[in-house]
């Protein structure tokens, strides 16, 4: 519009009106369902809503609205005269609008939304699925998680205990063995963040303690004692969905709809953390790949990763070397899904990730690097 010549100011009115958006409510009473359908065609939209709204035998229905924003925008106001919670669904609708367009902030982690962070993978286990036992010394380790800082890592994740499938937990006591003396040497050498992949209070604490910044829980907050830890030390906080446990998360995991399954998750896991005191600002969500999730439900979550972006809150992605990737690349094993863990990540990032949890850093910060150039 701007090498058209086009007036500054009709730029601004033209250009919600060349971007379509598809937004779902969920749970949506069957009138105002119904005035939504007839609002969204009387400004230009459409909307798809349950085909029993009309004969009365549903009493909610799910809707996705459908129109550029403009259109939206049109509807929004004019639901702030309606009844039925309408006004409060225009509410809902705006912020999904300004968020979705937006760039979420982290305090600590000022490049956030500016540029894709990388969250370097350290872990400090006997048993993990990619790097088990080969970083089990505190010496070996630091010296990784220094390279890791000199390769671009803008992150270092440390972990004591395997999440992968089929683990079981290890003692408060065997992690915090494991991952302490590695945070605090650590701390002393490299400049970035240290985050602390745990679940376990006392383990988070004393890693923050030791010199760690950033907590990230793969049971995204389910212990009320985490979130209380996480609001007393205002520490910016990973979110991860999981379904079930690391010992028994790829039993047939089933869903209804999985990207809207794990947006509700988020929803009330953010609330809870906030309720507890933590500022939202702080929070970051994780859709836990391999967490719970057969092949096409990992495909699934990236293909439409774009839509959590929708919550507002930074959007981290751990794809790297993920049993996905070797099945759907003929059964390789985790030391050779580097191009395929590329490809994850290069497309995670042009639909919407912030940060990428990744095993080989310098290989994808220059994916990262070019994945945001290109992106739109």
């Amino acid at each position: 519009m701007q090498r058209l010549g086009c007036e500054p100011e009709g730029i601004k009115r033209m250009v919600p009106k060349s971007i379509g958006l598809v937004i779902k409510l969920e749970g949506v009473r069957t009138p105002a369902a119904l005035i939504l359908k007839e609002e969204m065609l009387s400004k230009g939209g459409d909307a798809a809503i349950h085909r029993d709204c009309i004969t009365g035998k549903v009493d909610r229905s799910d809707v996705l609205l459908m129109g550029s924003e403009a259109v939206l925008n049109r509807v929004t106001a004019a639901l702030h005269a309606q009844p039925f919670s309408l006004p409060a669904i225009a509410d809902e609708i705006r912020k999904a609008i300004k968020n979705y367009h937006g760039k979420p902030a982290v305090p600590q982690l000022q490049a956030i939304g500016e540029r894709t962070l990388i969250m370097g993978i350290l872990n400090v286990t006997p048993d993990s699925f990619s790097d088990g036992g080969v970083y089990q010394d505190t010496e070996s380790a630091v010296r990784h998680g220094i390279q890791m800082a000199e390769d671009g890592a803008d992150i270092i994740d440390i972990g004591g205990e395997s999440s992968r499938p089929g683990s079981k937990p290890v003692s408060v006591d065997e992690e915090l063995s494991r991952v302490i003396p590695v945070i605090q040497a650590l701390a002393k050498q490299v400049q970035v963040p240290i985050s602390i992949d745990t679940y376990k209070p006392e383990v988070a604490r004393a890693a923050l303690d030791a010199g760690a910044a950033v907590i990230n829980d793969i049971t995204g907050l389910a212990d009320e004692g985490m979130r209380s830890l996480a609001a007393e030390r205002k520490a910016p906080t990973v979110i991860m969905h999981m379904k079930g446990t690391p010992r028994n998360m790829q039993e047939n995991p089933e869903y209804g709809d999985v990207v809207s399954e794990i947006m509700a998750f988020f929803r009330e896991r953010i609330a809870l953390a906030v309720e507890a005191g933590l500022p939202e600002e702080y929070l970051i969500i994780d859709p836990g790949i391999g967490f719970g999730k057969t092949l096409e439900h990992n495909l699934e979550i990236i293909r439409n990763l774009a839509d959590f972006k929708t919550l507002g809150r930074p959007i981290l992605i751990g794809t790297s070397r993920k049993a996905f990737i070797g099945k759907i690349l003929g059964g390789l094993p985790p030391t050779e899904r580097l191009e395929g863990t590329a490809a994850t990540v290069a497309i995670s990032i042009m639909k919407g990730a912030n940060i990428v949890r990744v095993h080989d850093v310098k290989e994808m910060s220059q994916v990262a690097k070019m994945a945001d150039v290109l992106k739109p």
